[in-house]
């Protein structure tokens, strides 16, 4: 019964998670697909370059909050960190593959970053100045997603290294998405965020 719950808890974390905040903002705006707009990914950078800040601003907190609640849900019920981390997996996978949208979702980012919040704010703390210093230096959304992911196990085995496996393969799965990015920066063809040289 126990190992029934807990399936039916990470499948429910996977059709939550499958929720996508820019699709549902555009959908109820009138706004064309952001999968078929811009860099394509439906996630608050997209929404940014195509419409504006506010429009980015509540898909970002959407997304965050979506990663959050079912692993908030899972720590309340007094599931074991291996199953926590499992459940915030679940919740990025229904993100990068939603069940309601063709299964062709984002890559995961402020969902991710949404699992990783119940660590505790010294873990969201170097998440985020890690993203802030890596935009700031390079322009580049996509390379802060890249670094904050590859630097968030060696954070997370430093401060809660009980939750070190599922963050690895979190992390794994984000750059899995991101390949297409690395290719871009490699060829100097990626699309900068922020360009100080304007």
């Amino acid at each position: 019964m126990i190992i029934l719950t807990t399936l039916l808890f990470i499948v429910c974390a996977y059709l939550f998670g499958g929720l996508n905040g820019a699709i549902l903002l555009c959908r109820l705006k009138g706004w064309p697909d952001p999968r078929l707009q811009g860099s394509k990914n439906p996630g608050a950078t997209n929404m940014l370059r195509l419409h504006h800040a506010q429009a980015a601003s509540a898909v970002l907190i959407f997304d965050l909050l979506k990663g959050t609640l079912p692993v908030y849900l899972a720590y309340f019920f007094g599931y074991q960190p291996v199953i926590i981390g499992f459940v915030g997996i679940a919740t990025c996978l229904g993100h990068i593959f939603p069940p309601y949208f063709q299964f062709k979702g984002g890559k995961g980012v402020a969902t991710g970053l949404g699992t990783l919040l119940p660590l505790g704010m010294d873990m969201t703390g170097l998440l985020v100045l890690t993203w802030l210093l890596t935009v700031a230096a390079s322009g580049y959304a996509s390379l802060a997603a890249i670094i904050t992911a590859i630097a968030a196990p060696f954070f997370v085995d430093h401060l809660k290294p009980e939750y070190t496996l599922p963050v690895i393969m979190l992390s794994v799965l984000i750059l899995l998405r991101h390949i297409s990015n690395i290719r871009r920066l490699f060829m100097g063809k990626e699309k900068k965020i922020v360009n100080w040289k304007q």
